[in-house]
C-alpha cells in the first residue's frame, strides 16, 4: 500500500491530506487564526465547583472558563498541586485510542468493589472535594471549544513525543496496541522500564516500533526538560497562564502520523518544507530524504486529486460503488446517516443487495467519520435486513474498518429496524465547522422565510406603529430583492400600504441589509424604530 502525506500551504491556512494509494483518508486543517488548544497546558484557577454536574469550572483565560468533569480529575492532581510548594510535578497525555490500557478482569461481578455504585459516588465526592474555589491548579485541554461550549480539560497532564508520552507522577507503563508483535512489545517494555524517571509512567507509542533504547532515550530526555520548564514557569506566574504550547496540526501530524510506511511527503511551501525538515532532522533523521518539495505549476492538490475528493467529502450525499448512497445529515443532539440502494433489485435478491449496499456503506461510513472528524452519537439507518446473520456482518464490518480509527469509538449491533448507534471521541470542530461559519440569514437552518411572510410581518408592524406611534413620515429599508417584491403589480404592495395606514412611506433597498429583515427609520429624526414597535 502506497500511503502519503500531501501539504499545501497558503497565506490563510495550511491543508494536509493523507492518502492511501491515492484515496483520501485524513484530511486536517491548520487555521493560523485558530491555532489548535488540544494539548495546550495552562496554570488555572478554579472559578466553581458545581457537585449537581459532576464538574468543576476552571478559569484559563478564555472566553468560557473550561470545564472539568469530576472523571477527568485525575488521582495525580494532589501531588500537581505540590509544585506551587516543593520542586516536585506531575504531567501526561496518553495516545488516544491507542494507548495500552491495564486490562480489566473478565467476569466480575457488577455489584463488587470498585463497580458497587456506593464506590462509584465515593470516588466522584472524593474528586470534586480535593478542589477548592479560588486555588491554583495545572490542567491540559483534551478537547477543543465546539460552538458554544467551553474547552473540556483534565488534571493528568501529558507531554506527548515522537516515540514516548510522559507520565509525570504515575507508575504506568504501556505499549501502543498497533504494535502487535510480542518480542517487541516485550523489548519496548524492557527499554521502558530502564529509561523511566523517578515518578513518571511512560506510553511508547506506534512509531518507537524497531527504534533503538537511543532513539527513545533521546526523545524522553527532550519531554523531561518540557516538563522541567513547565515546573519552574508554574512556580513564578500567576493564574491564568499558558505554560506549555503543544505543536500546531500540521507539525503534530508529521510527529505523529509521519510513519515509516509513509513512503513520501510532499509540501508546496518553501518555509514550511524547511520546517518540517528541520523537525523530523531532529526526531527521526533517517525519514528526511522522504519530505520533497513540490515544484510544479499545477496546484498540488489538483495534481493529486486531492481536491476532487474533497469535494465529494463536504456534501451530504456520498456515491457507493454499486450505485446506492448514503446521506449524512447534521442535527443538534447527534449526526444522522441513512443508507439507500440506487438501483432496484428484483425480489428473489433483495436480501443479497441490500446486503452488498450496507456493507458498502458501513466501509464508506467508517471512512466519512474519520474524514470528516465528526464526534458524538451518529445514528445510522441501514437498508432492512431480514437474516440476522447479516446484520452480524454488517456490525464486524464497522468493527473493522473502525480498527483504523485513531478516535476512540463504541458501537451497537444492529437493531430489528435496522438501525445502528455509534459513538465517536470528539476531540476538535469537525471539518465542516471548521471550513464554514453559520449563515447570518438563516443561523444555520438552510431556509429563508418567504418574502410574502415578510411583508404580513411588515403590515403587522405598521398595524402597532399607526395605533402607537405619533410620527407620519417614515422610510422602509429592506433588501434590494424584497423591495422588487413590495413594488412589484400595477398597483404594488407598497401603494396599497401607503394608502391602508394613511402614511408617508419612502422605501430604500440596500444590499447591506439582511434578506430576512426590514428595518423602519424616523424620517425627521433618522432614528431606527423598527424593534420599539416589534
Amino acid at each position: 500500500m502506497k500511503k502519503e502525506i500531501i501539504i499545501s500551504s497558503s497565506s490563510s491556512q495550511n491543508r494536509v491530506a493523507i492518502t492511501e494509494n491515492g484515496n483520501l483518508v485524513d484530511f486536517f486543517i491548520d487555521h493560523p487564526e485558530k491555532q489548535r488548544m488540544v494539548g495546550n497546558v495552562y496554570l488555572g484557577k478554579v472559578a466553581r465547583v458545581i457537585p449537581g454536574i459532576r464538574a468543576a469550572f476552571i478559569d484559563i483565560g478564555l472566553k468560557h472558563d473550561a470545564f472539568l468533569h469530576f472523571s477527568d480529575i485525575g488521582e495525580r492532581t494532589e501531588a500537581l498541586k505540590g509544585i506551587f510548594e516543593e520542586d516536585e510535578a506531575d504531567d501526561s497525555d496518553e495516545e488516544d485510542a491507542l494507548i495500552e490500557k491495564p486490562a480489566a478482569p473478565e467476569n466480575l461481578d457488577p455489584n463488587s468493589s470498585p463497580f458497587k455504585k456506593e464506590n462509584f459516588e465515593q470516588r466522584e465526592k472524593t474528586s470534586l472535594t480535593r478542589l477548592k474555589k479560588g486555588e491554583d491548579l495545572l490542567i491540559q485541554i483534551i478537547k477543543e471549544p465546539v460552538k458554544d461550549k467551553g474547552v473540556r480539560v483534565t488534571s493528568s497532564i501529558s507531554i506527548p513525543g515522537r516515540f514516548c508520552v510522559l507520565l509525570p507522577m504515575d507508575n504506568k507503563i504501556g505499549v501502543s496496541k498497533k504494535i502487535v508483535d510480542f518480542r517487541e512489545r516485550k523489548r519496548l517494555r524492557r527499554i521502558a522500564r530502564g529509561i523511566i524517571p523517578e515518578n513518571c509512567g511512560l506510553i511508547i507509542r506506534t512509531a518507537a516500533k524497531d527504534q533503538s533504547e537511543e532513539s527513545l532515550s533521546a526523545d524522553l530526555k527532550y519531554l523531561i526538560k518540557i516538563w522541567s520548564d513547565l515546573q519552574e514557569d508554574a512556580k513564578k506566574q500567576k493564574p491564568p497562564f499558558l505554560l506549555y504550547q503543544d505543536l500546531s496540526t500540521t507539525i503534530s501530524v508529521i510527529r505523529d502520523l509521519f510513519t515509516p510506511d509513509v513512503s513520501k511527503v510532499f509540501v508546496d511551501s518553501k518555509k514550511l518544507y524547511k520546517e518540517i525538515k528541520n523537525y523530523v532532522q531532529f526526531i527521526q533523521p533517517a525519514l528526511v530524504d522522504r519530505i520533497e518539495f513540490y515544484k510544479n505549476d499545477e496546484p498540488i492538490f489538483e495534481a493529486f486529486r486531492i481536491d476532487e475528493q474533497i469535494k465529494t467529502l463536504m456534501g451530504r450525499k456520498v456515491p457507493l460503488p454499486s450505485g446506492g448512497h448514503i446521506i449524512i445529515e447534521h442535527t443538534e443532539a447527534m449526526i444522522v446517516i441513512d443508507v439507500n440502494s440506487g438501483r432496484y433489485a428484483a425480489k428473489k435478491e433483495q436480501e443479497l443487495n441490500s446486503l452488498k449496499t450496507d456493507l458498502e456503506a458501513a466501509r464508506e461510513i467508517a471512512r466519512q467519520l474519520r474524514l470528516r472528524d465528526i464526534g458524538g452519537l451518529i445514528v445510522v439507518d441501514f437498508i432492512d435486513l431480514e437474516d440476522d446473520k447479516n446484520r452480524k456482518k454488517i456490525y464486524d464490518e464497522l468493527k473493522k474498518e473502525f480498527k483504523k480509527d485513531r478516535a476512540k469509538t463504541a458501537l451497537l449491533p444492529m437493531s430489528e429496524f435496522g438501525l445502528m448507534q455509534i459513538t465517536r471521541e470528539r476531540i476538535r470542530e469537525n471539518i465542516l465547522q471548521s471550513m464554514h461559519e453559520i449563515c447570518h440569514y438563516c443561523n444555520g437552518t438552510g431556509l429563508l422565510t418567504k418574502r410574502s411572510n415578510l411583508l404580513l410581518e411588515i403590515e403587522k408592524w405598521l398595524k402597532r406603529f399607526k395605533r402607537e406611534g405619533k410620527s407620519r413620515a417614515l422610510i422602509l429599508r429592506v433588501h434590494p430583492s424584497l423591495a422588487e417584491k413590495i413594488n412589484q403589480g400595477f398597483i404594488s404592495t407598497f401603494l396599497k400600504m401607503k394608502l391602508k395606514f394613511f402614511l408617508r412611506l419612502k422605501l430604500e433597498a440596500d444590499e447591506k441589509v439582511n434578506p430576512q429583515k426590514f428595518y423602519f427609520i424616523a424620517a425627521k429624526t433618522g432614528e431606527d424604530i423598527t424593534e420599539e414597535f416589534a
